[in-house]
């Protein structure tokens, strides 16, 4: 298996990740935290997918993907905590005013499950966001100890994941996702 994490630039292979089987459903697609919640619940169906395809095209950073023998099998979003929606979050606090860029989002595709991609996508994710002159990457994971957590919710990723990747707990915070809290990791990049 050759894995290889690289900035998210080919709108297909971020469909791969994120788009719905059904192009009238409105899933995700890593937008929640990306824009202004209004503008989230007005984007409906098929139009998500093209504000993802516009954001592409307009250069922003979006993520990484996780390749595996050429084809995406995972996702991970990271920008700066600016131009995400953590910039105002009022459950998860802001630690200092560094321009940190944030890592929120985690995502293997099933079948590749438990090879250690979210391993690689969290560094892919640092790596990235130190190429783009970032200080500081902050992430939110769940704080869920040994408990199980449901795949579905477990997108925000787990500390202990983020230890693993050299992450430091920087903050507690009053976001509970799935019956577990998150807590603010960062790590430095300086």
């Amino acid at each position: 298996m050759t894995v290889e994490v690289r900035p998210a630039s080919e709108f297909e292979d971020v469909r791969a990740l994120l788009g719905p089987k059904s192009p009238q459903a409105n899933v995700c697609w890593c937008l929640s935290y990306r824009i202004p919640s209004k503008r989230n619940r007005e984007l409906r169906g098929p139009a998500r997918g093209e504000h993802v395809a516009e954001l592409l095209r307009s250069g922003a950073p979006l993520g990484v993907l996780a390749y595996e023998d050429g084809a995406p099998v995972g996702w991970a979003a990271v920008a700066p905590r600016a131009d995400t929606s953590f910039a105002r979050n009022r459950k998860i606090p802001h630690v200092d005013d560094l321009p940190v860029w944030s890592l929120w989002c985690i995502r293997v595709r099933p079948g590749h499950r438990g090879e250690g991609l979210s391993h690689a996508l969290i560094a892919g994710a640092v790596e990235y966001a130190r190429a783009q002159g970032a200080p500081a990457v902050e992430a939110y994971p769940l704080d869920n100890g040994d408990a199980r957590v449901d795949l579905t919710m477990a997108y925000p990723g787990l500390r202990k994941n983020f230890e693993r990747a050299g992450f430091a707990h920087a903050a507690d915070t009053t976001s509970v996702l799935s019956g577990h809290p998150r807590v603010l990791m960062r790590l430095d990049l300086r």
